[in-house]
């Protein structure tokens, strides 16, 4: 499977799994720390989310500017994951008489986030630049990184909870694993460094040259946000995993010993790691004898699967998790991340193949960005949308994101034809 990709993938595949380890970990218990150990209601919860999650894909625009511009893209991850190591250390320490702490630990990991997420992003696509037929499959094989940390994270906080009694202590285990990805990192910093703007240019190879013509250069751009618009409404819903999933598992859900509201969190990044080799092989497949759906085909059924997973959580709202009553089976939720993981299989690393392939080389970094800030809309949303879970019966608030999705999809029905133009 990995003997046609650059010997880099595997660097940023495990560098991008600890820091994934350390920000799902967060996320797997963010929502239930706010609760526990400062009593706020959910529509504190929601802003704090909200904003928090705003601010991690907010910021990769700046990130993208400082990687294509200023220090590179290695120098800008390494700063990214320092940072986050510092906020999860905060976090650790916070506690209701310590609430600066919170504050000062959430700023620095969504700002750490930020400037790593996409200069990572930008380096997977370099790597392919003298193999682009193997991006896609490159973009997939990273996200089962993204995956493999995102998998273990809520594992780890169940075992800690379980063991401890104690999120400040999951938190640590946050900053551990960040440590390691920086380790990881260095150790690999030699196979990464022509795929490394900065290093490139310094040993006189630009990589950004292009001749695009300056036409072009304009549509690549309205190409790329019309896709930006589209995809804020997948976010939205993607982001109640850590929100309205997360409250419908504490308050609707049979309380099991081995299943805690933070653990439903693990099944979306197993189902990723399982599924994602069986779509590659048939994807792949299809590749062969010319059958492959372009990339704008691939997100647009992606769109309406997300709209299937909510549809599920209406159903399953009204069977009884409306009442908030811990009645409800857990196989409602795992069923919902199932259909969730085939959509974002479709969307998330298909989405990023596609900014790498069609953004102007001269400034990759800033339309990554922008697939981040993208992705900050939609999450913000998610927790601006969380602040009203409980004014509405659960199927009403599912529904609402079941007619965002369908309406999303039509969007990418609109303006296929203009999608498909670079894919």
């Amino acid at each position: 499977m990995l003997k046609k990709h650059p010997k880099g993938i595997m660097i940023l595949f495990f560098t991008e799994m600890w820091e994934r380890f350390g920000f799902y970990t967060l996320m797997a218990i963010l929502v239930l720390y706010m609760g526990s150990e400062f009593g706020w209601n959910d529509s504190q919860k929601g802003d704090a989310y909200g904003i928090f999650l705003g601010l991690v894909y907010f910021i990769p625009l700046f990130g993208g500017y400082i990687g294509d511009k200023i220090f590179g893209q290695i120098n800008t991850v390494r700063a990214g994951a320092s940072l986050m190591v510092l906020g999860y250390i905060c976090l650790a320490v916070s506690s209701v008489e310590n609430i600066t702490f919170f504050y000062v630990g959430l700023f620095l990991v969504a700002f750490g986030t930020g400037i790593f997420k996409v200069n990572i992003s930008v380096l997977v696509g370099n790597l392919y630049k003298d193999k682009p037929q193997l991006k896609d499959a490159g973009f997939n094989i990273f996200y089962m990184g993204v995956n493999v940390g995102a998998m273990l994270a809520p594992l780890a906080a169940t075992i800690i909870s379980a063991i401890w009694g104690s999120y400040n202590i999951s938190f640590w285990a946050a900053a551990i694993g960040m440590a390691l990805g920086i380790i990881n990192l260095q150790f690999g910093v030699k196979k990464l460094s022509a795929s490394d703007t900065k290093s490139a240019k310094d040993n006189g190879n630009d990589i950004t040259t292009s001749d695009i013509p300056a036409a072009e250069f304009r549509q690549r751009i309205a190409t790329l946000s019309i896709l930006f618009i589209i995809v804020i409404f997948f976010w939205m819903a993607f982001y109640q995993n850590g929100f309205a999933l997360t409250l419908f598992a504490e308050r609707s859900t049979i309380v099991v010993d081995w299943l805690r509201p933070e653990t439903y969190q693990f099944f979306n990044p197993f189902f990723i790691i399982v599924l994602t080799p069986l779509l590659l092989g048939y994807f792949s497949r299809l590749n062969k004898v010319g059958k492959e759906p372009p990339t704008p085909v691939k997100i647009f059924i992606g769109m309406l699967i997300m709209g299937l997973s909510m549809v599920i959580m209406v159903i399953a709202s009204l069977q009884g998790g409306n009442d908030d009553a811990n009645n409800m089976f857990p196989t409602w939720l795992i069923g919902t991340y199932f259909v969730v993981t085939l959509a974002e299989i479709l969307i998330s690393p298909m989405g990023q193949s596609y900014v790498s392939k069609v953004a102007p080389p001269k400034i990759q970094g800033l339309m990554m960005g922008g697939w981040f800030a993208a992705t900050a809309l939609g999450s913000y949303g998610s927790g601006l949308l969380g602040k009203f879970y409980s004014d509405f019966a659960h199927h009403e608030y599912f529904l609402i994101l079941t007619g965002l999705l369908v309406f999303s999809a039509g969007l990418v029905l609109l303006f296929m034809k203009k999608l498909k133009k670079f894919s």
